[in-house]
């Protein structure tokens, strides 16, 4: 494998990034409208929309994507880095490219000002904790969510 390549998703992107997007929602089992993955496609385009894009290409393909945002916070100066979506298509997982899409969000974050990065993973998902075990540190803080409806 030769060395990997991060760089912002362009529109030329979106076949894979559609076939790496079908592969991250099936392996949380989630469903999306069709209509709510072109929104989220489209965001990374809208610069009146906070959302960053990112892939990963090994040898020219894109394997695998990263999905960030920034806001701002009350107990930071700066804003705070969430990084919402990270996922690398099977044929190339165990070879660092998850921790390399993580390193290079975060450099993204910092030289954007950022003092601070977040993400959260299913509880089940030992695999990815293994790796963020690693690379970061377990927040103390529970995350509740209510939906509206």
């Amino acid at each position: 494998m030769n060395s990997p390549t991060f760089r912002v998703i362009e529109p030329g992107d979106k076949a894979a990034w559609l076939e790496l997007w079908a592969g991250y929602l099936e392996f949380y089992q989630q469903t999306l409208s069709a209509e709510q993955t072109e929104i989220a496609w489209n965001r990374f385009f809208d610069p009146d929309f906070n959302a960053h894009g990112f892939v990963v290409e090994v040898d020219g393909t894109v394997v695998g994507l990263a999905h960030c945002t920034f806001h701002n916070s009350t107990w930071l100066p700066t804003p705070d880095l969430y990084l919402e979506d990270l996922f690398v298509a099977k044929s190339h997982r165990r070879l660092g490219l998850g921790q390399f899409l993580i390193e290079s969000c975060a450099e993204f974050g910092k030289s954007a000002g950022s003092t601070r990065m977040y993400w959260m993973t299913q509880r089940s998902n030992e695999t990815a904790q293994n790796l963020y075990y690693k690379i970061a540190e377990l927040s103390e803080y529970i995350i509740f969510k209510k939906d509206f409806q």
